[in-house]
């Protein structure tokens, strides 16, 4: 509560101490409403003029109804009645700091897996360098964008559509997917955008808590990249493909966690979301319910290569995203290398004033080895539809069911679970 006090002061008084005319529309933007939907990188071009500092303070809440059930081998498993999840909540402080340099910084404010308000990540974006000299290096920075920080890694689509705790309004679901790609890491990313073609090169320092300790093995750097092309190709039809890569030789050991209550160690790019994920108490009833981690790490220090390719069709109301992910890697223990494959397709209709309603279904599913040899299928179908009030608020009702396979031990054994999700969403 005292963070809470403390973090509400400071943006009274910084609001107070801004003027009016000093708040509104920021330069190679993403909206976090209606508006923002189907957007992935910040675009390159802007009609906003910078006249001087600008502040905009955003936020998201979001509260799921959830009536689902469960069943499988294990005695752990949690009996479930419908009730409200916890309300998660975000909020934003976007800066325009000078022309063609912004910041962003967003905090938790409630989440399912810390008590108190901490910052999530923040970054600083560079579209242009004016602020060495008007105009410097113009030709490249028309084409250019920096970005520093610690910060959302850019692997892959999904995790611009992903439910990122409060912030859930670009999400058609109410779950992401099974294998979470999603990862904050002390990073710096390079982007090349012209003519619909995209590049982006990255490192990160591969440590989600930072720490100057030494720690043994000294985690080595990661890299990210990614390629693609999107363009609206005329008025009714937009195409987007993009291949993305992220990898990692070997990661942080042992190393005691507040945060998480235990070791660090390991591959950041399916346990780093420690708001939790969007189903409750399901199957191991941690943060990570209904979703699960291919464990490509352990104490001795872990490695990863990942690859995903995704495509995106919006055709009229029709939309299409698709997701191809191969994620290979070993433990510290292991000798050979084993490999698990994420599949995904969405298929929506949008339709009404503005689109203001939608429906369609999702299909999941994950397939590979774990650590003890067991072959595994985790399967998932999502059948739902959706209601934006206004640009700024979205109603979402949901149908369930995932499946597990394959697994001879542990509380996934025979798993399944299934039901119905209500959530509502507000974004500004």
């Amino acid at each position: 509560m005292k963070t809470l006090l403390f973090l509400f002061l400071t943006l009274f008084f910084t609001v107070s101490g801004v003027s009016a005319q000093n708040m509104g529309p920021l330069q190679y933007y993403n909206a976090n409403d209606k508006t923002g939907l189907n957007t992935f990188e910040a675009p390159k071009t802007t009609d906003v003029v910078f006249d001087g500092l600008r502040l905009r303070i955003g936020g998201a809440n979001t509260l799921q109804f959830q009536g689902i059930t469960q069943s499988g081998a294990s005695e752990n498993l949690h009996d479930l009645v419908p009730n409200f999840n916890l309300a998660t909540s975000n909020i934003d402080l976007d800066v325009q700091l000078h022309n063609g340099l912004r910041m962003h910084l967003r905090t938790y404010l409630s989440s399912r897996h810390n008590l108190e308000a901490w910052v999530k990540d923040g970054y600083m974006q560079v579209d242009r360098l004016d602020f060495i000299r008007e105009g410097f290096l113009s030709d490249i920075m028309d084409r250019v964008t920096i970005k520093i920080g610690h910060m959302e890694v850019n692997y892959g689509d999904a995790h611009f559509r992903r439910s990122d705790n409060g912030m859930a309004l670009h999400n058609p679901f109410v779950g992401n997917y099974i294998m979470d790609s999603f990862t904050t890491e002390v990073a710096g990313e390079v982007y090349f955008q012209h003519s619909g073609f995209l590049a982006m090169a990255g490192v990160t320092n591969g440590k989600l808590n930072q720490s100057t300790v030494k720690i043994d093995p000294v985690p080595r750097p990661s890299f990210v990249g990614k390629l693609g092309f999107d363009r609206q190709l005329n008025m009714d039809l937009r195409v987007r493909l993009t291949g993305s890569v992220y990898t990692t030789s070997q990661t942080s050991g042992e190393r005691y966690c507040p945060i998480c209550r235990g070791p660090s160690g390991g591959v950041n790019l399916y346990t780093a979301d420690r708001a939790g994920a969007r189903y409750y108490d399901i199957m191991e009833a941690d943060r990570m319910s209904g979703r699960y981690n291919p464990g490509f790490s352990d104490r001795q220090g872990g490695e990863i290569t990942a690859i995903m390719i995704n495509p995106f069709v919006k055709f009229h109301g029709f939309e299409f995203f698709g997701l191809f992910e191969n994620a290979s890697g070993k433990t510290g223990t292991e000798i050979d290398t084993r490999t698990v494959q994420q599949y995904g397709a969405e298929l929506l209709y949008r339709f009404g004033l503005h689109e203001y309603f939608y429906f369609g279904g999702r299909y999941n599913l994950v397939t590979g080895e774990r650590a003890n040899g067991d072959e595994i299928d985790i399967s998932r179908i999502n059948i739902g539809g959706g209601w934006f009030l206004t640009d700024n608020v979205l109603t979402k009702v949901e149908y369930v069911a995932q499946k597990y396979d394959g697994f001879t031990s542990g509380v996934w054994e025979d798993g399944k679970f299934s039901g119905f999700v209500m959530e509502a969403v507000i974004s500004f």
